[in-house]
């Protein structure tokens, strides 16, 4: 996970290289490791790394190419070996990987981009026809931004200093915070007005007067896999799976991995022991981090990873979050959030975090994300009954109907009639598909991104895609979106890597018969098949993670009074995205034990904690038309102080 700063005048005025004096403080805790710097005419870019790999330390950045364009990578190349083969001589094992995607660029132009397998953002700049690339992987694993004013483009992996050192004012985007308050917003979005993400899977090609976004790469609808037994499913999901992994443990450092005693982290931790053993992976040695409270009985992993532990014979960093309150707002002294998710970082469970990387030298750290949603975690018949229906199958479709309303215990004509609602456009009265906006926001905002807060929800087509593969890019596409939200890691550094996410896993899941992932009664049917004797029994077996937790009851009770109170000067209320006396209403009816989405009074939190934080650190425009002070409320410093 290295950083890297750019700005590119198209007027052709040149850049000055002590523009990076205010850049470097920013950037230099996200790339401890060294830096580079390339300033000529109009355009300047400035890198920091941070190594992972061994390869990764002999690198030299900003890179330039055979045909002189100027390249600057942060990433993984999960497919090395097939790319210097494609390229022909000059390549070795121990060639870097900005070298070989610098020839791969040479080679095939834009088109090198949908082979490049593996998490990584980049930039090109052709000084000889005069435009800039900007590139991101297929999910979105790295974090691209850039803005645009007059004839000149600023780009940085990280949004301090689009934010900071932009001379200007920002709008609020109400769609983001909109995003933020539901499914997430969408991958392109940012906090504010004028400043763009990438989006996965796509390229932003700038040059002077225009700008164009394009897909590079997508899945292919038609490619089915079909065998004739299970065993031969369980084979091919073992080999990409463990391909998957061992792609991550690609590191000179010992690798650190999430272990919550969950199916998805337990079994990313048990196929890493099993390929670390066969001496398949660079990592010297992988370590585990769990995090538990023994208050909740809805919510006791304990059990769960220690049965992984035991297996494996080793115990990892084990942080209890019982005393942690998540209604708690701690002051980040000097820390500028440029987003929500990059509030505090005071709590004991960071430091402790914090302190385990230090003592243990970690630089990657692998999570689960991504595996309920994608290998058949949500134990729903809605997709195999929709594919059915598309065929024309109802035999076959008549049967899985009963099956399946034997095992929820419900008519077979409502699970047909929920099937078939699928293919119908999403409700006009509110949101569709169960979600449901928080009831204390404000109706206006409510009205204007109705949309946004229904998780942009779609109906199934009857005809093309199956309804399964739809269905399938939804899920991805809300995985794009919270990896969108994830702040980049600072506090202490290390790059963050999903073995779930994987583009070839991910190609194998969606081509596969929908009833292989789930079943009557069988939730994560395949993996849980594949993995026998490789994750323990105890975890195969559990039951899915319980939902309902005493806990935010408890703190909500405990911080009734300062809710109350906040809630009568809540920044969101100000700019129209929370009614403060609605809010107040849902804490005390919380209090009194009753429902409450506490999930949506979180995350309104988060939002109402980073508004404050970000206009404590701004100038506040003192009058400001009704109209308009929604969205133009905030006005950033200019320094990063």
């Amino acid at each position: 996970m290295s950083v890297q700063f750019g700005t590119c005048n198209f007027d052709g005025k040149p850049v000055d290289p002590k523009e990076f004096d205010q850049v470097r403080p920013v950037l230099s805790p996200y790339g401890p490791d060294a830096e580079g710097s390339f300033c000529e005419g109009n355009t300047g870019i400035l890198y920091r790394a941070f190594h992972t790999t061994r390869e990764s330390r002999d690198e030299t950045q900003p890179y330039m190419s055979a045909s002189g364009t100027i390249i600057t990578w942060d990433g993984r190349v999960d497919n090395r070996k097939e790319l210097i083969h494609e390229l022909g001589g000059g390549f070795s094992a121990g060639s870097t990987d900005v070298a070989i995607v610098a020839a791969a660029y040479d080679r095939w132009g834009t088109d090198c981009f949908a082979n490049l397998i593996g998490d990584w953002a980049l930039s090109v700049w052709d000084p000889k026809d005069r435009f800039l690339l900007l590139a991101k992987d297929f999910v979105g694993t790295r974090h691209l931004y850039y803005s645009v004013k007059a004839n000149r483009v600023t780009w940085c992996t990280v949004l301090d200093p689009l934010v900071l050192f932009a001379g200007h004012s920002f709008a609020v985007e109400e769609e983001y915070i909109a995003g933020w308050l539901s499914f997430f917003p969408a991958a392109d979005l940012t906090p504010y007005v004028g400043i763009h993400s990438v989006p996965p899977c796509s390229f932003v090609r700038l040059e002077t007067g225009r700008r164009t976004t394009q897909m590079y790469w997508d899945f292919d609808p038609a490619k089915r896999i079909s065998y004739r037994t299970d065993a031969e499913y369980e084979e091919h999901f073992r080999a990409v799976f463990a391909e998957s992994v061992r792609r991550r443990l690609r590191s000179d450092s010992p690798v650190l991995a999430e272990l919550s005693g969950g199916m998805d982290s337990s079994s990313v931790v048990c196929m890493s022991d099993e390929i670390i053993a066969r001496g398949l992976a660079e990592t010297p040695k992988l370590d585990t981090l769990s995090y538990y409270d023994d208050s909740e009985p809805n919510w006791n992993e304990r059990p769960y990873f220690t049965s992984v532990e035991e297996k494996r014979g080793r115990t990892g960093c084990h942080i209890d979050v019982s005393s942690q309150d998540f209604f708690k707002r701690e002051p980040n002294y000097g820390h500028f959030a440029a987003t929500p998710a990059s509030g505090d970082r005071s709590t004991e469970a960071a430091k402790q975090f914090a302190e385990w990387i230090a003592a243990h030298g970690n630089r990657v750290l692998l999570s689960g994300i991504g595996g309920d949603e994608v290998a058949g975690g949500v134990p729903t018949a809605m997709p195999e009954l929709a594919d059915l229906l598309a065929r024309a199958r109802f035999r076959t479709l008549a049967h899985q109907v009963k099956v399946w309303a034997l095992n929820k215990r419900k008519p077979w004509f409502q699970l047909l009639f929920d099937a078939s609602m699928k293919f119908l456009p999403p409700n006009w009265g509110g949101c569709s598909n169960g979600a449901q906006p928080a009831p204390w926001l404000n109706p206006d905002f409510l009205r204007r991104h109705n949309k946004t807060l229904a998780g942009y929800s779609k109906r199934w087509r009857l005809f093309g895609r199956l309804p399964s593969f739809q269905e399938n890019l939804s899920t991805l596409d809300f995985l794009r979106r919270q990896l969108g939200c994830e702040a980049l890691p600072s506090e202490p550094v290390h790059d963050r890597s999903y073995p779930y996410l994987d583009r070839d896993l991910l190609e194998f899941l969606f081509a596969i018969p929908r009833e292989q992932l789930v079943r009557p009664g069988q939730r994560r049917s395949l993996v849980r098949r594949a993995l026998v004797s490789i994750v323990p029994e105890a975890v195969l077996q559990r039951k899915r993670k319980a939902f309902v937790s005493r806990s935010p009851y408890i703190k909500v009770s405990a911080s009734a009074s300062t809710l109350t109170e906040m809630s009568r000067k809540m920044v969101s209320d100000t700019m129209g995205i929370v009614d403060g006396q609605r809010f107040a209403n849902a804490v005390q009816n919380a209090c009194r034990g009753g429902q409450a989405p506490f999930v949506l009074m979180m995350r309104t939190l988060v939002i109402e904690f980073w508004l404050s934080s970000v206009t404590e650190q701004s100038t506040t425009r003192s009058t400001i038309p009704s109209r308009i002070a929604r969205r133009h409320v905030l006005v950033h410093k200019t320094s990063a102080s």
